[in-house]
């Protein structure tokens, strides 16, 4: 393969800086718009695993009397074919049976809401934008869907403390683009950040494209607004950077999935937007040489580092042919990919650091070829390489996803062993249509040991899934890592906790989930 450096034009580092091919932003398809399929019912697929628990009321007539007197008719969603988007999950995976979805528009309905479905033992789930991949936030059975994207309102924002205070249901973009226009940043960014809620952000305590410079929700959420089963309304919305008196309750609520409450207000602390960006997308030979560009990168780009991801050649193949684009590396494929972002307030001190550090890796010879944005258009386009991964993997039918932490050294360890148990298996082909299996592909944060293992499948089978599980986690698990590390639980890995937490750990939660919820009406068949 012909290989090129970022400076063979010129011995000037300044030439490190050429022109991208890909200079519009990229366009992706809902998978919802490509797939036809009818998705099974979560209850008929896992039926060996799930029951629907006959302490749970059944919907009737008087119940949604109740409800339209609490919101009105345009508050309830009845009709079969509109239920159906809020039933089922954007992988087309799991869906529900629910016959209702109640969309609030102030905590006070939701009070009065769950209070009502408390004493009816009417279980019910929390919803935001359905953006989730654990099918946390789908019904399993019956359950009363409560959606909050009603509930989208900025509530305030201190331009001096940097303190937002909005709605659970504005989606992260918005509050983005809004503090965007104040001269801060959201501390979160995802993929899905055009339709995911930021309240469904905190229940899944999602981690994101830039905790490697922002850190985690459970550091920057000051307080919460949160309804408990029986009605009560737990305010902790107040601004406050320190406050040391008591429990720090609204951590229990903070990666809580729904199961104690529903969040409905969130205060949170922002940074200044940074007023430069770079981005450098560059070809790497091997794992190991990925490892090496982090370290050189965390040494010499040090404060103004934002973001440092990785993604592995056949994630990167399978987004191309489903964006219909070339790579954006011209000299060819490359086992790895990294895409690194900096940002800062001096250009030419961002530029200048940026420049060695890459001139620096491809003397060393970690670094095979790469290319820089030179503006914002190109920045975008870029990402959107990374950010589409998840869609490129689906559009072939759909997905296994595994979102794990695991020790950097073998972090993408668990990708090949995926592979050859599924190679030995004799299902998995990238060309042969016949195969249930498309690959198994890794992609992730390396800046916090995150891997996105996607077993990309032609056809969602029992047969792939008894491969796969329990056996990514007890793989997991002897590497004393975690089954969840930003996607949460839900359905799909409530069975498997135990591979990362104690008994005694296990026995907290539930006790904790008892003392909250002791009718179980939140959320219930997933988590624990």
């Amino acid at each position: 393969m012909h290989r090129r450096t970022l400076y063979s034009l010129s011995s000037t580092v300044s030439l490190l800086r050429r022109n991208i091919r890909v200079n519009q932003r990229l366009v992706v398809v809902s998978t919802a718009s490509y797939s036809t399929k009818t998705v099974a019912f979560t209850a008929d697929t896992y039926s060996h695993k799930v029951q629907r628990d006959p302490k749970f009321k059944k919907l009737d007539d008087a119940d949604i009397e109740f409800f339209k007197g609490v919101l009105t008719d345009k508050g309830l969603i009845t009709d079969a074919d509109d239920l159906l988007f809020y039933n089922e999950d954007w992988m087309r995976k799991y869906r529900g049976q629910s016959q209702l979805v109640l969309k609030p528009k102030t905590t006070e309905q939701v009070s009065q809401i769950l209070k009502y479905c408390n004493e009816q033992k009417l279980a019910v789930v929390p919803q935001g934008g359905n953006t989730g991949l654990v099918g946390g936030s789908n019904p399993i059975f019956d359950e009363i869907i409560i959606s909050l994207s009603s509930m989208n309102k900025i509530r305030s924002f201190d331009s001096v403390s940097g303190i937002l205070k909005l709605d659970a249901g504005v989606i992260l973009e918005t509050a983005d683009q809004y503090l965007a226009e104040q001269g801060y940043i959201f501390p979160l960014d995802l993929g899905a950040k055009g339709s995911c809620h930021v309240g469904g952000n905190v229940a899944c305590n999602a981690g994101g494209l830039r905790l490697l410079r922002y850190g985690s929700l459970h550091g920057s959420v000051l307080g919460l607004e949160a309804v408990l089963p029986d009605g009560s309304i737990y305010d902790s919305m107040h601004s406050l950077r320190k406050d040391n008196t008591g429990y720090d309750l609204k951590q229990l609520f903070i990666g809580s999935e729904g199961t104690l409450g529903i969040i409905t207000g969130i205060s949170i602390l922002c940074p200044s937007r940074p007023q430069t960006q770079n981005v450098a997308f560059l070809a790497v030979s091997s794992y190991e040489a990925v490892q090496k560009v982090f370290v050189e990168a965390r040494k010499e780009l040090s404060e103004i580092l934002s973001a440092f991801e990785f993604m592995d050649g056949t994630s990167l193949y399978l987004t191309g042919k489903h964006l219909k684009l070339d790579n954006p590396i011209e000299s060819g494929e490359y086992p790895f990919y990294i895409l690194i972002e900096t940002s800062g307030s001096n250009k030419e001190h961002d530029d200048e650091k940026l420049e060695n550090f890459l001139a620096g890796a491809m003397e060393a010879e970690l670094v095979d070829d790469g290319i820089i944005a030179q503006d914002e258009s190109q920045i975008q386009s870029l990402w959107s390489w990374r950010e589409s991964i998840p869609e490129g993997v689906t559009a072939t039918g759909g997905v296994y996803k595994y979102d794990v932490s695991i020790p950097l050294p073998e972090l993408y360890s668990l990708v090949e062993a995926c592979n050859e148990r599924l190679q030995e298996a004799g299902i998995v082909s990238l060309e042969d249509e016949s195969k249930p299996v498309v690959a198994a592909v890794g992609y992730g944060h390396i800046g916090d040991g995150n891997l996105h293992l996607n077993v990309s499948v032609r056809k969602y089978s029992s047969e792939v899934e008894s491969l796969l599980e329990p056996f990514v986690y007890e793989w997991i698990q002897s590497r004393k890592g975690s089954i969840s590390a930003e996607h949460g639980l839900g359905f799909q890995k409530k069975n498997y906790i135990g591979y990362s937490k104690s008994p005694v750990e296990i026995n907290m939660i539930k006790e904790i989930k008892n003392h909250y919820d002791p009718n179980g009406i939140m959320n219930p068949y997933k988590y624990v």
